[in-house]
C-alpha cells in the first residue's frame, strides 16, 4: 500500500504517544516491568503527580497500560504495560536512538 499524506496514520499514532512524559513511562514499565504509582514519581522526580495521574489515565484508555487496583487497606495500586503496549518498544527503541544521533549532531555543529 502506498504511503500517501491524505491517509497518514502519524497523527493517530502521536495522539497517543504525545505528552512530554508518556514515553518515558513507557519505556520505564517495558524495561523495569510492573510499577505502583510512587515508584514511577520516583523515577520521574519533576513530574507532577497530576501530570502523571493524566498520562496514566490516557494511557490506560488506549489500553496501552493496565492499572490493577488491589483490595487492600490502603489501596495498591500497579500499573504494568500490555501486550499490545509492548508493540510500542520498537518504535521507542527507534525514538530513542535518532535521538541519540540529533543529539551528537546538535553538538557537532556547535
Amino acid at each position: 500500500m502506498e504511503k500517501l499524506p491524505q491517509n497518514c496514520r502519524v497523527e493517530d499514532a502521536l495522539n497517543i504517544l504525545v505528552g512530554k512524559w508518556k514515553p518515558i513511562i513507557l519505556l520505564h514499565l517495558l524495561h523495569h516491568g510492573t510499577k505502583r504509582f510512587n515508584e514511577l514519581r520516583r523515577e520521574m522526580p519533576r513530574i507532577t503527580q497530576k501530570v502523571l495521574t493524566s498520562q496514566l489515565r490516557e494511557l490506560e484508555e488506549e489500553d496501552i497500560i493496565e492499572r490493577v487496583v488491589y483490595p487492600e487497606v490502603p489501596p495498591r495500586v500497579e500499573y504494568s504495560i500490555t501486550e499490545y503496549g509492548r508493540s510500542l518498544e520498537p518504535i521507542l527503541d527507534a525514538m530513542h536512538e535518532w535521538g541519540k544521533k540529533h543529539t551528537l549532531y546538535k553538538q557537532r555543529k556547535q
